[in-house]
């Protein structure tokens, strides 16, 4: 166990492990629901996976919300890539930048669960599951789409960077 916890890096604990186990502690404390196992290993893969849900949501549902209504303003993905390149600070703090994000959705997640517990639990009782489920269906689509975007645009970058390199010479 040990040696796995070592591999994970500090993007990976800071944005799914930790905040995964935030939600889980304090799902127990402020509904009726409980996920902890009582089993150390199971928790820590519990609190991983609940994480990453967590940050796929804040990908998927917060940032652009937030983007929408004109909260925070990003720069051009291309601009960002070129800028990391010369300013390694820049990882660092993207890196702290989404782990707000994060917790943003952390929050907005329980506020979700204790909504869904207090008002929509006998409506929906008996197809709970089956919601989650193709809810969990489609934020993993539409992660994965995301992901692709992102590495395409990063291979664009990488292609024209080369190309004028080689116009320059």
């Amino acid at each position: 166990m040990e040696k796995l916890l070592e591999k994970l890096s500090s993007y990976n604990i800071f944005n799914y492990l930790f905040p995964g186990m935030i939600f889980c502690i304090l799902l127990e404390k402020t509904t009726s629901y409980s996920i902890i196992q009582e089993n150390i290993v199971i928790d820590v893969f519990l609190a991983y996976f609940i994480g990453l849900l967590i940050s796929r949501i804040s990908s998927l549902i917060i940032e652009p919300l937030l983007k929408k209504v004109k909260f925070v303003k990003f720069a051009e993905y291309k601009d960002f890539v070129l800028a990391s390149e010369n300013d390694s600070k820049i990882e660092l703090l993207s890196e702290s930048n989404n782990m707000y994000r994060v917790f943003i959705s952390l929050f907005f997640l329980l506020l979700i669960v204790k909504v869904y517990e207090q008002i929509f639990h006998q409506l929906l009782g008996e197809y709970t599951n089956f919601i989650l489920i193709l809810l969990l269906l489609f934020l993993f689509l539409f992660s994965y789409r995301k992901q692709t975007r992102y590495i395409t645009q990063r291979v664009e970058i990488y292609k024209n960077k080369k190309k004028e390199s080689k116009t320059d010479e």
